[in-house]
């Protein structure tokens, strides 16, 4: 998918999510809580930040790695496999599960 429409994509995910909004001109991402929870990389590639246990679960059952921006591997991120986007409503549970996760955390 091209960065492009991938952006496009990662945008309505967003929209059906009312707690939160999409943020960045050129690194996409969400954030709440001061922590950024979704990101939107270079490679048009989505990562989910999850706790410890649900990313586990989510490489488990998705057979998914790390999530890398930038050259550098994300701590806490889990990269979205391709062919989870064809399942947006799940999807768009895991933006909230993940938006979730961040308001449990210490505010910076």
């Amino acid at each position: 998918m091209m960065w492009e429409e991938q952006l496009k994509f990662y945008d309505s995910i967003v929209e059906q999510c009312p707690d939160f909004e999409r943020k960045g001109k050129k690194m996409i991402y969400t954030s709440a809580n001061s922590y950024m929870f979704t990101l939107l990389n270079k490679d048009a590639e989505i990562g989910i930040r999850l706790s410890k246990a649900s990313q586990k679960a989510f490489k488990e059952k998705y057979n998914a790695t790390e999530y890398k921006s930038y050259g550098a591997v994300m701590r806490d991120y889990v990269k979205v496999p391709k062919a989870l986007y064809e399942n947006k409503i799940l999807l768009i549970a895991y933006f909230i599960e993940s938006y979730e996760y961040v308001m449990t955390l210490k505010p910076k």
